[in-house]
């Protein structure tokens, strides 16, 4: 039988996020089970596993997530967007790391500021 197959080691993002503003700013709400955009300049293609360690708020424990990649904004994108990629949470999350995220947001979800997806 072969073993499963791992991801590289591309596929760990690490992510703090250390204010409300910023949760906000990289969160997507509008996707199955949450997910959060991440800059970075590496090269990752849709449907690509990866891991996530999310540090957020004055937490010193990091969230681990495992998501994939369902949002692309390539770098010189325009508007002078932040170049990165958008993580789907796993469905075997639970619901865990969208919880706290929205926990964290409660009351400033339904608000019309811009994002860096939509």
């Amino acid at each position: 039988m072969a073993a499963p197959k791992m991801p590289g080691r591309q596929g760990i993002l690490s992510l703090t996020i250390k204010d409300k503003s910023a949760l906000y700013a990289a969160y997507m709400p509008f996707i199955k089970n949450g997910g959060l955009f991440i800059p970075t300049n590496k090269s990752y293609a849709l449907g690509d596993e990866v891991f996530m360690l999310l540090t957020l708020m004055e937490e010193t424990e990091k969230i681990p997530v495992a998501g994939k990649i369902v949002w692309i904004t390539p770098k010189g994108a325009q508007g002078a967007r932040a170049a990165g990629v958008g993580v789907q949470f796993s469905d075997l999350d639970n619901g865990a790391a969208r919880n706290k995220i929205e926990t964290y947001l409660a009351g400033a979800l339904q608000s019309d500021r811009a994002t860096h997806t939509m």
